[in-house]
């Protein structure tokens, strides 16, 4: 019996990877003809198409295992502040700076601060956004990981090369027009099956009410609803972190680069938030139904907590089990895709194209992200193994380094003139290390400062010092 459960599960998620790869394939004629269409899908993507892509980049290993696995550990709301602080960051998107970035063709976040900037800016900006998003796509390959791992009964080592391997293949074969057209299906197939399973979750532990004091009996403190509950402080980081993030955010902001016009970019952004807010109520409620211990999900592992719940037959029908479990693994790749080809359109146009060889032609620059997209999962499989701190907590490194990116961006459009190149350099390489000083200075028990405070604190003091050195050169 539990063979043929197992199979159950199996076969709906080998479909729906097999649909995923097919449909990269039959993209991958169109996507083969220039940069243009490889990277950014021909700058032809309409209202829903772009929103749609745009939305499903956020909703995915965060937004499942990350929030999933923080509701489990601090029984709360707190982690849906992800969700909606990401929200609230691409309607201010919307209204700022979308349609700048249209406007200017660019290919990468690195390139607009070059337009605003300079070239030196470029280089530097682009190293920083590197290391954020590699970072980010190990944390991604990690709960890729995690759900391969509770369907298929594996050790994380071989999950981590399965979830590596088909990641990187449909990312390969179609470019932007593969991750556009499946962020449709991932869209549409995440929300309904996590959407079935939080209610039949919800019914079998007896509504709200009832899930408040199952977790009041496992030590929660207050309601566990309110997200400011558990540290107003964490609180407001994921908050700022989210908001800011956005704004410079190679991965969500690509589609934004792919939009047919400026007008479209604006719209999409906007739109997007309505599909960002609610997805992490879904997953934060079936996080607290697992912590409730009404059903047995074999592990104390937050990462498994979610998997491993729907993968429970007393839980759940396996058949609307593999849905909710094709449903994260939907979320998963419409985000660990963008993700990873980020970091291959930053190497490939920032550095590889900018810098290393600007005189390549459209198939050198072509083959060369190709190869690129093969590189970045060699750097992150290892990353993915050995690195195994809390999801969000990870990934809020990446949001504190672009969080720099936003705030310059943001002063670069609006405010050109008070801000210089020097200033500019200095708030990324400053505020990079400030990330960095801040995770090291709280391991060994020196000081905390949130890693989000510092990075903003620091691209703000940068800002000030290169403003007043400036005007002091000028006088002189």
């Amino acid at each position: 019996m539990e063979s043929l459960l197992q199979n159950t599960y199996f076969w709906i998620v080998i479909i729906y990877f097999a649909i995923v790869i097919g449909i990269s394939f039959l993209t991958k004629k169109v996507a083969s003809r220039s940069v243009a269409d490889y990277l950014v899908a021909g700058r032809n993507l309409g209202v829903l198409l772009c929103s749609v892509v745009v939305a499903a980049e956020w909703l995915g290993g965060m937004s499942t295992i990350g929030v999933s696995e923080k509701a489990f550990k601090t029984l709360s709301f707190q982690p849906i502040l992800y969700n909606i602080a990401t929200s609230i960051g691409m309607i201010i998107i919307g209204f700022t700076v979308a349609k700048h970035y249209r406007q200017n063709n660019v290919h990468t976040v690195s390139e607009m601060l070059d337009k605003l900037f300079g070239r030196s800016v470029k280089k530097i900006s682009a190293i920083a956004f590197l290391i954020a998003y590699l970072t980010l796509a190990y944390v991604q390959l990690q709960t890729a990981t995690s759900v391969i791992s509770s369907i298929f009964q594996i050790d994380w080592f071989t999950s981590v090369f399965i979830a590596a391997g088909v990641i990187t293949l449909y990312t390969y074969i179609g470019g932007m027009h593969a991750l556009a057209v499946t962020s449709v299906m991932h869209l549409v197939v995440m929300f309904v099956g996590l959407g079935i399973a939080m209610i039949i979750g919800l019914v079998n532990v007896g509504g709200f009410s009832n899930l408040q004091t199952l977790l009041e009996a496992k030590g929660a403190v207050g309601s566990i609803y309110n997200p400011f509950g558990v540290g107003l402080n964490e609180a407001f980081s994921l908050l700022l972190g989210g908001i800011l993030g956005g704004m410079a955010a190679q991965a969500s902001i690509q589609p934004i680069f792919a939009a047919r016009n400026a007008g479209i970019a604006k719209k999409a952004a906007i739109l997007s938030s309505a599909y960002i807010a609610p997805f992490g109520v879904m997953t934060a409620i079936l996080g607290l139904i697992a912590a409730t211990g009404m059903y047995d999900i074999g592990t104390e592992n937050a990462k498994l907590a979610l998997t491993n719940l729907l993968v429970n037959p007393q839980f759940i029908h396996p058949i609307l089990g593999g849905l909710a479990l094709a449903g994260i693994l939907a979320a998963i790749l419409s985000t660990v895709g963008p993700v990873n080809f980020a970091v291959v359109t930053i190497a490939t146009k920032d550095i590889y194209h900018g810098f290393i060889n600007p005189e390549a032609d459209e198939q050198k620059v072509i083959k060369t992200a190709k190869k690129l997209v093969i590189i970045v999962s060699f750097i992150t499989i290892p990353l993915a193994y050995y690195f195994q701190s809390g999801i969000l907590d990870s990934a809020y490194i990446s949001y504190a380094i672009r969080a720099i990116g936003a705030i310059v961006i943001l002063f670069g459009i609006y405010f050109k003139g008070w801000i210089s190149p020097f200033s500019v350099k200095l708030a990324f390489i400053g505020g990079t290390i400030a990330v960095f000083i801040c995770i090291l200075a709280e391991k060994l028990k020196w000081f905390h400062i949130d890693k989000t405070y510092g990075a903003v604190i620091f691209a703000i003091i940068a800002l000030i010092i290169g403003f007043f050195v400036t005007r002091f050169k000028k006088v002189n």
